[in-house]
């Protein structure tokens, strides 16, 4: 089978010879959890429990008051008490509101299993919202808003996502390893669901040795239509799913566009899992699979932990870690990652990692002046101008900086990596969005002021103007 794959992009050092081959280990069950109210992308939830209140595991803890399409709920991930409802320090640097469950007694509280062959679309996306299913890649979009794309956009490949390109990170090859079956019977849910009649499960090459295992669970799992195994190079950021697309269907996602604007649909290997277990134990998304590794990780594992423990409580009897080499902290992958200030930190259900580097894998220099060697350019996967997005953001002019290609970046970091002047190039374009967010907000409530203010529609657009 000839490994295929996109042009550009990085050949980074895979440093997944730690974690490589092994099982994932279940992690011990937490005393206490801290589980984020919002994991998602998509609308804030609320809580649905009280300080004092006892709570099985699986019991449904947070969900938006008014549930529009990007929302999806959080569930408890052990049986307890409710002791706090606060603020907490999560892994992208920012403080969310957080539920603690002190442990009790093992109750639980999982919906009743759902046969595929027996239910209606609608029931089918309406069971994985309930199990607060997100995308496991690191991006969290609601899995039942991706497996429902619109009339005018027809699908007829379905992708599993089980690339895995990040440095470090085997957490999804464990996975395709061990649960098989799970995920063919969740790419099989997905496909009778999309009404797609052909799947491809892409791997990169370093992963070859599961093909016939996953040949061998497609022959066992009823699906409608073909499953195959389409092997990619090992390059960066072969997981990115417009870059998967290209290199397993020759398809190219247009700028501004979407995987369903070709006509495909990408889910990461997790996700799928959960869907399958969400069918058949009615299991909602309460557990995840990670990678901890990276120079200063004493004991580097694949484990499998209950979303919302904290990486801390897993040290040192579980997990341990050499103080005297740590130097860093990434939730995530090293190039797509997040820093973080200590091991305080809960898991998500979208962490797939967590890195503990030393000062060897950690390099920091001053940045430099750009020498315009254009290195940033001839490795950028997405083929853009990073030179001339950061000179516009340095600008301060947002509007050039969109139409140099800011909203196609997928933030992959490669530019960075190669920059001989050390510019954190994704660093200011994370920024960048940011502040474009900022701005759109900020004109569409200035735009429903004015027409709150009976203001007709034309006046209303000249005064935003003005305004800006």
């Amino acid at each position: 089978m000839a490994a295929k794959t996109f042009k550009r992009g990085l050949f980074l050092p895979g440093r997944k010879h730690a974690t490589e081959g092994k099982p994932a280990e279940a992690a011990p069950a937490p005393k206490q959890v801290v589980i984020p109210l919002n994991q998602h992308f998509g609308a804030p939830n609320k809580p649905l429990v009280a300080i004092g209140d006892q709570v099985k595991r699986g019991q449904k803890i947070a969900d938006a008051i008014n549930p529009g399409p990007l929302t999806v709920p959080v569930h408890a991930s052990i049986a307890g008490i409710v002791k706090k409802i606060e603020p907490r320090p999560l892994s992208g640097n920012t403080d969310g509101l957080c539920v603690v469950i002190e442990a009790g007694a093992d109750e639980t509280d999982f919906m009743p299993p759902l046969d595929i062959d027996r239910c209606t679309k609608e029931e089918a996306l309406g069971r994985i919202r309930e199990a607060g299913i997100i995308g496991m890649g690191g991006a969290g979009f609601p899995a039942h808003i991706k497996l429902s794309p619109p009339q005018n956009k027809p699908i007829d490949v379905l992708i599993a996502d089980g690339a895995e390109c990040e440095p470090y990170l085997t957490t999804d090859e464990a996975l395709v390893s061990e649960k098989t079956l799970t995920l063919v019977r969740g790419l099989a849910i997905a496909m009778k669901i999309t009404g797609v009649s052909r799947a491809i499960i892409g791997m990169e090459d370093n992963k070859a040795p599961l093909i016939p295992k996953i040949e061998k669970a497609v022959a066992e799992i009823p699906h409608p239509g073909t499953i195959e195994v389409g092997l990619c190079k090992t390059r960066y950021p072969q997981g990115g799913e417009k870059l998967l697309i290209t290199a397993l269907t020759g398809r190219e996602v247009p700028s501004g566009g979407l995987p369903m604007d070709v006509g495909c649909i990408v889910s990461n290997v997790g996700t799928l899992s959960a869907i399958a277990e969400a069918f058949s134990l009615g299991k909602p998304l309460i557990e995840r699979g990670l990678t901890v590794s990276g120079g200063a990780c004493k004991t580097p594992k694949n484990i499998q932990a209950a979303v919302g423990t904290l990486v801390s409580d897993l040290i040192p009897d579980f997990i341990d870690v050499d103080y005297g080499k740590l130097r860093k902290i990434l939730f995530g992958g090293p190039m797509m990652g997040s820093a973080v200030p200590s091991l305080a930190i809960p898991i998500q259900k979208n962490t797939s990692g967590v890195i503990l580097m030393t000062e060897e894998e950690t390099y920091m220099a001053a940045e430099g002046p750009c020498i315009r060697c254009s290195r940033c350019i001839r490795n950028c996967s997405c083929r853009l101008s990073p030179v001339l997005m950061n000179n516009a953001l340095e600008a301060g002019d947002l509007d050039e900086a969109v139409r140099a290609g800011l909203l196609d970046c997928i933030e992959c970091g490669a530019c960075t990596y190669v920059c001989p002047a050390r510019i954190r190039l994704v660093q200011r374009f994370r920024i960048g969005k940011d502040r474009l967010r900022a701005r759109q907000a900020a004109e569409k409530a200035r735009e429903k002021a004015v027409r709150t203010a009976g203001v007709p529609a034309q006046a209303a657009e000249a005064a935003v103007a003005t305004a800006l």
